[in-house]
C-alpha cells in the first residue's frame, strides 16, 4: 500500500507477469474446497442411515430416483446408449409415406437400415418400381439426409419383387441358356 492508497493490480500484460493469488484468496479456495468435501460426506453418510433404515427414500428434493415421464425416459435412454441415428431412421420408415409420396409408398417399402455402412434397403413389388426408384435414389438420399442429418443416408439399395412367379424348371422343353420364366429383374 502506499500513502495514497491501494497499489492497483497490473493486468497480465502490463508488467510482465501475472498477479498471484493472495492470502485472502487462497484461504476462500480452501473453505470452498473443505465446504464441497464435508457436504459430499454428509450426503454419504446420509445414504448409508437410510439404507439401514429400510432403503433409499425419495425426499422433497428432486433426484435421480424420482419417476420421470415415458418419452423423457425414452429420449434418456436413447442418448445415453447412441441410438440416435437408428432411431430417426426408424422415424422415416414410420413416415415413409409422407417423404416419397403416396404412390412410391405403395410399391416401395423399407426394410431394413444398416448403421454401419449408411445404406437404406428399400424393396419394390416390380421392376418397374425398383427401376423408377433407383432414378429417383439421389434425390431421396438427400432428402432423408437433411431430415436425418448430413451423412445417415450414404446409399439406397433397392431390391426388386422376391419369389416373383414360378420357380426354375428343368425338363424336355427348357431352351438352352435360358433363366427361366419370371420377372425380368436382374
Amino acid at each position: 500500500m502506499s500513502a495514497d492508497g491501494p497499489v492497483p493490480e497490473q493486468a497480465p500484460g502490463a508488467g510482465g507477469k501475472a498477479p498471484q493469488p493472495s492470502g485472502v484468496d487462497l484461504a476462500r479456495v480452501a473453505l470452498r474446497a473443505a465446504r464441497e468435501a464435508a457436504r459430499a460426506r454428509g450426503d454419504a453418510a446420509q445414504q448409508k442411515k437410510q439404507a439401514r433404515r429400510g432403503g433409499l427414500r425419495s425426499g422433497a428434493r428432486a433426484d435421480g430416483r424420482d419417476p420421470m415421464a415415458l418419452g423423457s425416459a425414452i429420449n434418456r435412454l436413447i442418448t445415453e446408449r447412441g441410438w440416435e441415428t437408428p432411431a430417426a431412421v426408424g422415424g422415416v420408415m414410420g413416415r415413409w409415406p409422407q417423404i416419397v409420396g403416396e404412390d412410391v409408398a405403395k410399391h416401395c417399402v423399407p426394410e431394413r437400415y444398416d448403421e454401419d455402412e449408411r445404406v437404406l434397403v428399400v424393396r419394390c413389388d416390380s421392376t418397374a418400381w425398383a427401376t423408377n426408384l433407383r432414378l429417383l435414389a439421389p434425390t431421396l438420399v438427400a432428402r432423408l439426409n437433411e431430415d436425418l442429418g448430413h451423412g445417415s443416408v450414404r446409399v439406397i439399395k433397392v431390391l426388386g419383387p422376391g419369389g416373383a412367379g414360378p420357380g426354375r424348371r428343368y425338363g424336355p422343353l427348357r431352351a438352352p441358356g435360358s433363366k427361366g420364366p419370371g420377372d425380368t429383374y436382374g
